[in-house]
């Protein structure tokens, strides 16, 4: 048997129809498309529609919300950063935080930081600076003797009440 030989099983591949090519080819004239109407032109893509009738799509009842308010955390796994550590993509010296963590390929997003997971085996003794672990995150680090330090996200309101106070001491101050 020679490269140039192979060929595909007889009927494995079959010929496109073509169409509008006389009475005798069975597919001619109107090209198997009915008579008339929209669907008998080219350029047509009338998908969902249902003759006027409310479609589908629109009777369902609507399901679902979505909080703009809620909060976008990188979820990271204990036992995948102790594999990050195994193959030296992690210092295990120091704190390991979001950037850290993002430098690894650990952490993808998480505009509002870090959240550590408790999945998976942890034995190297880690210091991290996130914004949030589970129960199950905070046991194994402590169980490996290591430590988490919590980052707590002010809150904008916090911070406008905070500035506000400062300026009015600061004013008394000055008088």
């Amino acid at each position: 048997m020679k490269l140039n030989d192979i060929r595909d099983n007889a009927g494995a591949r079959k010929g496109r129809m073509r169409v509008g090519r006389g009475i005798g080819s069975g597919k001619g004239k109107t090209a198997g498309r009915g008579q008339k109407g929209q669907k008998s032109r080219s350029g047509v893509a009338v998908k969902g529609f249902e003759g006027g009738q409310m479609p589908l799509h629109m009777r369902l009842p609507k399901r679902g919300f979505n909080n703009i308010f809620a909060k976008d955390y990188a979820e990271v796994n204990v036992g995948l950063v102790q594999k990050a550590i195994d193959a030296k993509k992690l210092d295990a010296k120091g704190t390991i935080d979001h950037a850290a963590l993002k430098a690894a390929g650990l952490a993808r997003g998480g505009k509002d930081g870090v959240r550590l997971l408790g999945k998976g085996e942890l034995t190297a003794k880690l210091g991290f600076k996130v914004a949030g672990a589970s129960k199950g995150a905070r046991e194994a680090v402590e169980k490996a003797g290591g430590s988490i330090e919590l980052i707590v996200p002010k809150d904008p309101a916090e911070l406008a009440a905070a500035n506000k106070g400062s300026t009015k001491a600061a004013a008394k101050a000055g008088k």
